[in-house]
């Protein structure tokens, strides 16, 4: 979309465009009059907006609204002032340009990820596998993995997970005395629980935390999601393979500093571990060298306790992106052949 990202605004800048609704409330001013309070964003940034027009009903938050409006500055804040909103049809925007969109198509990346169950030797974990992407439904193709840190993007979780598998894959070169069928189940499987451990609109916007996420988390919820898909196929609860996908899920943070209250205990689930940290690490380094110019030190990461260069690659002429593929849209029917 041709338009002033929000990163970009400057203060008595017009602007006319189309942004996303985090949030959007109808207020009372001290004098009693309604006005508008927004705050809207674009995959650059977020900006406070108000509407000094108490008629106007609030988007829903996750909606994307067009807006005519003004650049102000506010207790040394930039903040929008509108003139005109209204909710956008779905043919005038680009969705990528408004939220952080995982670089992928997510029907391509379900379908690799159905393959691999599809290809999987292992019945018990075919069928445990199969039924817990079917739990997770419609939802899973725009989820994201995090609600602020790695794969923080409309579905991201699928991204992180297809991200993880071709680790896995190329790991078992390597390493071609481990299970396969059991690492990759465990990799499909470990952060399913995250769908119903956050609230997240189609945009994957994540609003807040749920109640069950808050009180067990996706770690302990997955491994209740494992034993409930197992009971539904009648699978034994004392069968090894249900046990063994129960523990990769609840031990693969690591150490009970980091949410595992078991460190993995066998090779598979310390792959696991390794895997999700390599790929969650390199999904943040991404995104900051992204922000940060060559030569340049980034702020300091949470996140990563340190602040992370930026070097000079020779070759480097632009930022690095992704291969466009080629878009599956037989997600669908690879559901179908799990069943």
């Amino acid at each position: 979309m041709d338009q002033t990202a929000v990163a970009a605004f400057e203060k008595d800048m017009k602007f006319e465009g189309f942004l996303l609704a985090r949030s959007s409330e109808q207020r009372a001013s001290s004098n009693g009059s309604k006005y508008l309070d927004m705050t809207l964003c674009d995959r650059t940034g977020e900006i406070n907006a108000k509407m000094w027009d108490g008629t106007v009903t609030p988007p829903k938050a996750g909606a994307v609204v067009k807006v005519r409006a003004l650049v102000t500055e506010y207790n040394g804040r930039l903040q929008l002032r509108i003139n005109k909103v209204r909710e956008a049809t779905e043919d005038e925007y680009d969705l990528s340009f408004l939220v952080p969109c995982a670089p992928y198509p997510a029907e391509q990346m379900l379908a690799e990820i159905t393959d691999t169950v599809a290809a999987m030797k292992n019945g018990v974990l075919r069928g445990i596998v199969g039924e817990m992407l079917r739990m997770a439904g419609d939802r899973l193709m725009y989820y994201p993995a995090a609600q602020r840190l790695h794969h923080a993007e409309r579905s991201g979780l699928l991204h992180h997970t297809s991200t993880m598998l071709k680790t896995a894959k190329a790991v078992l070169t390597v390493y071609p005395w481990l299970d396969e069928d059991l690492l990759y189940a465990g990799v499909i499987v470990h952060d399913l629980s995250k769908i119903s451990e956050m609230k997240s609109d189609e945009a994957g916007n994540v609003t807040d935390y749920t109640t069950d996420g808050l009180l067990l988390g996706h770690l302990v919820r997955g491994v209740t999601q494992v034993r409930e898909a197992a009971r539904r196929l009648d699978v034994p609860e004392d069968d090894e393979y249900v046990l063994l996908l129960e523990h990769m899920v609840i031990s693969h943070h690591g150490e009970a500093e980091f949410g595992s209250p078991r460190p993995p205990m066998f090779p598979e689930a310390e792959m696991l571990h390794w895997i999700d940290l390599v790929d969650a690490r390199m999904n943040e380094m991404n995104g900051i060298l992204r922000r940060t110019p060559a030569g340049a030190f980034s702020e300091k990461i949470w996140s990563l306790d340190r602040r992370v260069y930026h070097p000079r690659y020779t070759k480097e002429t632009e930022e690095t992106k992704p291969e466009k593929p080629q878009k599956r849209p037989d997600a669908d029917a690879a559901y179908q052949g799990l069943l």
